[in-house]
Parts: structure tokens; C-alpha cells; sequence
């Protein structure tokens, strides 16, 4: 009993961490000025909030449903796809962030 006990909470705590999370894509590139930039997708059904950092500066933006953000971009050709730091929530478990 205790083993059944057991295995029904680990089951439930790996499904509630594994949905916990939103799905996104990440893309990197270069554009025509040979500078590193990143776009954020969202694949759910709900708006996100999210930022995009590099060097120590974030950037917070709201994303729609199933809609890619704009490319955010370095300002420095030495800076590579690595040196970006990105983030993304649901909207409605961050209140605070109603104002981006």
C-alpha cells in the first residue's frame, strides 16, 4: 500500500512539473549587420510575459497565443547566441507584469 502511495506521488509531482511551464522556441541568427539575435514563439494558447537579456539588460514583452515576438538584437558583434538569456510565463501567474 505504502509503494502505491508512494508511486501515485512521484507520478503526480512529474506531471505537474512537466506542464509547468510553457512551450516556446527559441531562434537564433544573425541578421545583415553580421549581429546576433533571438526570437521567442509561443506555442500555447495564452498570452506569456517574457524578457530577453544580454549584458545585463532585460527587455519585457508581452506574447500572444501562438505568436512570435519581434528579433531582439545585440549591439555588438562580439556577442554570440550564448551571451542571450531568455524567459517566459504565463501572464496570469505573474500579475506584476500586467503593465508590459
Amino acid at each position: 500500500m505504502k509503494i502505491k502511495l508512494l508511486a501515485s506521488f512521484l507520478l503526480l509531482a512529474f506531471t505537474i512539473t512537466t506542464y509547468a511551464s510553457p512551450k516556446v522556441t527559441v531562434k537564433h541568427q544573425r541578421n545583415t549587420k553580421n549581429l546576433a539575435q533571438v526570437q521567442i514563439i509561443n506555442q500555447t494558447g495564452e498570452k506569456l510575459i517574457c524578457y530577453v537579456a544580454i549584458d545585463g539588460h532585460k527587455v519585457y514583452f508581452r506574447l500572444a497565443a501562438r505568436q512570435p515576438s519581434k528579433w531582439y538584437k545585440a549591439t555588438d558583434k562580439r556577442f554570440t547566441h550564448s551571451n542571450f538569456s531568455t524567459w517566459c510565463d504565463y501572464l496570469s501567474i505573474h500579475p506584476k507584469y500586467q503593465k508590459y
